[in-house]
């Protein structure tokens, strides 16, 4: 049996083949994934893919139906104090009271939590250029966004969790948000796990990266290995034909005749090898986007 002291130097978050259903429909499928500790880990994936509910797994706010979930080595349902504490969570949904001032709000935060840096909050309320004596149920939607985010980062949380943070959000205020307090954090050791279905953002911050597709991780690894391990190659055939051959790692294609573009995942050598024995010419290969490489995993398989 592995300690939870052991577990949570090794990582943040670890959910193993965790399964979840609403009303028959299955929301997580034998869901299994490993956050490091530091760095940021952006979750990807189109609206209903699960994002959510994964997160409201690892906040325990769920039960989960099989596997298990494990927060700095705790079950975040059986033991929320050793959890909840150690968090800063912004929801996709800015849930906070609309009755209270920003003030308010930020000493009735402050009373849960006793890693609150006073000084830290006075700082971020300047630098959101948030007024103190505002009602929440005044404040624009990037306005509410920027207070829930004061109250997640000012305790200094070990793991910061942002549902969809830049939903809404105009492209200023997204910068902001994503551009600076991210990679603060994570520069300070910290780790932030975020959702999004805006991957130009998760691949401008992330270190590491999952697709989710109704329910199921599709790929997980490191940001720099996803984009090295997925080309575009356009090849040319010595004669036309109606439909191209199989190529290893092939996740997609289109084209006609003699010339059929692939979009593959491996390594470029072996790549450029299989094509070859083929009997094809290579005449086109580029480096793919994360959105790219998103689309071509979830779309069905080619042929």
């Amino acid at each position: 049996m592995i300690d939870a002291s052991m577990e949570s130097s090794s990582s943040m978050i670890s959910v193993q083949r965790l399964s979840r259903q609403f009303d028959g429909r299955m929301a997580l499928n034998d869901v299994s994934l490993t956050v490091p500790r530091g760095g940021v880990f952006g979750l990807i994936g189109g609206n209903g893919a699960g994002k959510t509910t994964l997160i409201r797994h690892i906040l325990g706010m769920l039960k989960a139906h099989a596997g298990s979930v494990r927060v700095f080595g705790h079950d975040p349902v059986a033991d929320p104090v050793a959890v909840l504490g150690r968090i800063g969570y912004l929801s996709e949904d800015r849930d906070l009271p609309n009755w209270m001032k920003v003030r308010e709000l930020m000493r009735y935060t402050e009373a849960f939590y006793p890693t609150w840096d006073t000084g830290y909050a006075e700082e971020l309320l300047r630098d959101f250029d948030l007024d103190p004596k505002a009602r929440v149920k005044s404040l624009s939607r990037g306005q509410r966004a920027r207070a829930g985010l004061l109250i997640a980062l000012a305790h200094r949380p070990e793991l910061l969790i942002l549902d969809e943070p830049s939903s809404g959000l105009d492209p200023v205020v997204r910068r902001d948000i994503l551009g600076s307090i991210i990679r603060t954090i994570a520069d300070e050791g910290r780790t932030v796990f975020f959702s999004s279905h805006l991957l130009d953002e998760v691949e401008r911050v992330a270190d590491r990266v999952a697709i989710i597709h109704q329910g199921k991780i599709l790929l997980t690894s490191t940001m720099d290995h996803i984009r090295e391990s997925h080309r575009r190659m356009t090849l040319r055939f010595q004669q036309p034909i109606s439909k191209p051959p199989a190529l290893v790692g092939t996740l997609t294609y289109e084209g006609s005749g003699l010339e059929w573009t692939y979009v593959c995942s491996g390594e470029s050598r072996q790549l450029r090898n299989a094509a070859e024995a083929l009997g094809a010419r290579i005449v086109d290969e580029s480096a793919m986007t994360l959105d790219e490489i998103f689309v071509s995993r979830v779309l069905p398989p080619a042929g």
